[in-house]
């Protein structure tokens, strides 16, 4: 074996293993069997992102979700008055979950402020993993359900005074 192959497959074990333990600080995987996690730490890439990089564009359906090891991330939507910043992302953050589990039109965009180092999955290699190991449905949805209740929760208790239009318009976890 040449010394060069032999750096790359160092290289691939080694993202594999930092992979490994990032999935297992997330809450949407960290419930998985180590046997699972090892699927999805093979699965998922690394992909580096340059400010003013698109992560997401607004009304693509590109069944990707992706987790923020580095840099940060603006939510901006674009409507017929311009564009709108909705808030930032960064370390830690798990952006797109959704779009896993089906197809789905994404209502913003999301672009890099910072470099951006994130792990990518797509909804293919999510689906085939899901085939692998079908137990893991129910985990997947319980956390969808939390992530959910926890976004409302958040809401109510940032914005505990909402006004009449926004009161109506709460209730997410009702779904």
């Amino acid at each position: 074996m040449n010394s060069s192959m032999e750096r790359r497959q160092q290289s691939e074990s080694s993202e594999f293993q930092q992979n490994l333990e990032e999935l297992r600080q997330m809450d949407f995987f960290s419930a998985l069997s180590i046997e699972a996690l090892k699927v999805f730490a093979y699965l998922f890439t690394r992909e580096k992102f340059k400010p003013g990089d698109h992560l997401i564009h607004q009304e693509d359906n590109d069944g990707k979700a992706f987790y923020i090891l580095s840099g940060t991330a603006v939510v901006v939507r674009q409507d017929e008055r311009g564009e709108t910043n909705l808030g930032e992302f960064g370390e830690g953050d798990f952006l797109g979950g959704l779009a896993l589990l089906g197809d789905m039109r994404r209502l913003f965009s999301v672009r890099a402020h910072t470099d951006l180092l994130c792990l990518v999955m797509t909804r293919e290699k999510f689906t085939k993993a899901i085939e692998q190991f079908p137990e893991l449905v129910p985990r997947v949805m319980e956390t969808m359900v939390k992530r959910v209740r926890l976004w409302e929760k958040r809401l109510l208790l940032e914005h505990g005074g909402l006004c009449d239009q926004c009161r109506k318009k709460v209730g997410v976890s009702l779904i």
